[in-house]
């Protein structure tokens, strides 16, 4: 009796910030594994979604928007993009229906024509668009240049999602799996959560203040009755962001808090005791040693 054999390929999903890569990552996946938020730059690392369906598995690569970068750890951002399609077997270059090409997307197109990566070119959010509106952004990309295939999709709706990873099989080698069956992500439960906590502060919070802050778990147990214990340290660069941070009366972190509790829960399974500080580092963004504390580093 023959064994069904197994394949596997890595795909990166880049793009401008806002464009929907995080969305679309947690819509492939089928659950949250990727923070989202309608302020760009929200993904800052790599993530991997790992999708598998019967002897198939995707591991797409979720990256932070192409930008211009005016701090060490938006250089460290902009890194990761470039790294995340070195050595993949297909790209998904997602952006917006709208008929131009903009300076992120020339740049991402010109590195993965030189990388020799077939690309596949994703219109996302065509539920805000009138159909006949596709074909002058189609027209636009495709001259160019000359993509593997076109694929117009909803990700917040889920319309054409099933679609692209059929499409995508075309790109999966022969092989073993990349990762443990059941898994869906590389990144682990502790950074998951803390990714939650910064998703909370980007929904809650205005203008630059949310950019500006990072979280640091220092405690991260179960106890014996399995409530999960999670200690939150939020970095602000301005002793005025940590007023607004924490709210009159400590209203807005515990706003902030109580929602990111409750997401960690459906994430783990279980009870969650989240305790979160502010404390203020000026400048951290520019400040490379603890950028790197963070986990925002190369290797």
């Amino acid at each position: 009796m023959n064994t069904p054999k197994t394949k596997a390929g890595m795909i990166a999903i880049v793009g401008r910030p806002n464009v929907g890569k995080s969305t679309l990552t947690n819509a492939l996946v089928g659950e949250k594994i990727a923070i989202v938020s309608n302020k760009p730059q929200t993904t800052r690392n790599r993530i991997a979604a790992v999708v598998t369906r019967g002897e198939d598995q995707y591991v797409f690569l979720d990256t932070p928007g192409l930008h211009k970068a005016r701090t060490r750890l938006g250089d460290y951002m902009v890194g990761v993009v470039k790294e995340s399609v070195a050595d993949v077997d297909a790209a998904l270059l997602l952006v917006e229906p709208i008929p131009n090409i903009g300076e992120p997307e020339a740049q991402l197109i010109e590195s993965l024509e030189k990388r020799g990566v077939p690309t596949i070119l994703v219109i996302n959010k065509i539920d805000t668009v009138e159909k006949e509106k596709l074909l002058a952004v189609i027209a636009a990309y495709t001259q160019e240049h000359t993509f593997a295939a076109v694929m117009p999709i909803s990700a917040k709706d889920g319309d054409g999602v099933n679609d692209l990873l059929d499409l995508l099989k075309g790109y999966l080698t022969e092989g073993p799996w990349l990762f443990p069956e059941g898994m869906t992500t590389d990144q682990p439960e502790r950074q998951v959560c803390g990714e939650i906590l910064r998703e909370k502060l980007l929904l809650c919070l205005d203008k630059e203040v949310p950019h500006g802050t990072a979280v640091e778990l220092t405690k991260f147990s179960e106890r014996d009755d399995e409530v999960i214990e999670v200690d939150a340290t939020i970095y602000c660069e301005k002793e005025s962001h940590k007023g607004i941070i924490i709210g009159k009366k400590g209203a807005m972190l515990k706003k902030v808090s109580t929602l990111a509790r409750e997401d960690m829960e459906r994430f783990m399974g279980t009870k969650v005791f989240l305790q979160t500080w502010v404390k203020v580092k000026e400048n951290w963004r520019d400040n490379l040693n603890f950028v790197h504390s963070m986990g925002y580093r190369e290797d």
